[in-house]
């Protein structure tokens, strides 16, 4: 898994089933700026394409879920995270979020 947008991406489907336009508007809350369309459906593709994420259409309408892989792939993710960022976090706010 690439990155911090496929993290984010898992994060948020984690906690409901979520259209591509609907993921971009959560990421825009979060980062301020909204990704592409370029950016964020090429990590969809790949996140389906390693079974993290499931695509169901309907209609014209994709929406994407996480997979049994896909959640134990966020546990996986959230432990690199923490290995990795855990000390930036701990030495700002006194704890690891």
């Amino acid at each position: 898994m690439r990155g911090l947008l496929s993290f984010q991406i898992l994060w948020l489907l984690s906690r409901k089933p979520m259209n591509g336009q609907q993921i971009a508007q959560e990421l825009a809350q979060r980062r301020g700026s909204k990704p592409t369309p370029g950016t964020i459906y090429p990590a969809l593709k790949e996140l389906a394409n390693k079974g993290l994420i499931q695509p169901n259409r309907t209609g014209r309408q994709v929406v994407y879920k996480l997979t049994e892989e896909g959640k134990e792939g966020l546990v996986d993710a959230r432990r690199y995270f923490i290995q990795v960022f855990g000390e930036i976090f701990e030495e700002e706010y006194g704890q690891v979020c």
